[in-house]
């Protein structure tokens, strides 16, 4: 019994697909190579019209060096492996921190809940010079020994964003932020 098509024709069933398969594969590979001689006679200067019109036979032994070259052209297969990963890098933060003479900066927990409190999310309806006045505003009331303001603010900026200003921020290059 022949399997039949979606159209309802009966396919024969291939019993040689190995050497079809490699009947194929030389085809393909003769093909491409007659081009490549074409393509080199093409570029040369025809010397006479014997030398222009006239195919050098291409033998068994030519075909399979040329083979890996043909595959190597092919495009990359995508495997599950491909899918499986990702390319996010594990720390990413578009604003550069600034160089401070202090050790270690620690934040107090109410200085990020007073910031989170007053979140920008990039909605029409909000006002950006508000946000930004307030945040300011929150920032200037702590004081660290051996950090300037500007470090203050440049890393406790991100935790004042949310929803679209979130995916704005993280739209710059890494470090790109500087002020």
């Amino acid at each position: 019994m022949l399997p039949q098509s979606t159209t309802g024709d009966l396919i024969p069933i291939d019993l040689e697909i190995n050497a079809t398969c490699r009947r194929h594969n030389s085809d393909r590979i003769r093909i491409f190579l007659q081009d490549l001689e074409v393509a080199a006679t093409l570029e040369e200067e025809p010397r006479s019209s014997e030398a222009s019109s006239s195919f050098p036979i291409v033998g068994h032994s030519q075909i399979e060096p040329v083979e890996d070259t043909i595959m190597a052209k092919e495009p990359r297969r995508v495997t599950l492996e491909d899918y499986s990963s990702s390319n996010v890098p594990q720390f990413f933060t578009s604003i550069a921190q600034p160089e401070v003479k202090a050790q270690t900066i620690t934040y107090p927990p109410s200085l990020i809940q007073l910031i989170q409190n007053n979140l920008f999310h990039g909605l029409p309806n909000q006002d950006l010079y508000v946000h930004l006045a307030t945040y300011i505003e929150i920032c200037n009331t702590i004081r660290l020994a051996g950090v300037p303001e500007d470090a203050i603010r440049l890393s406790l900026f991100s935790f004042s964003l949310s929803g679209e200003a979130k995916r704005w921020l993280h739209s710059f290059k890494g470090n790109s932020l500087k002020t």
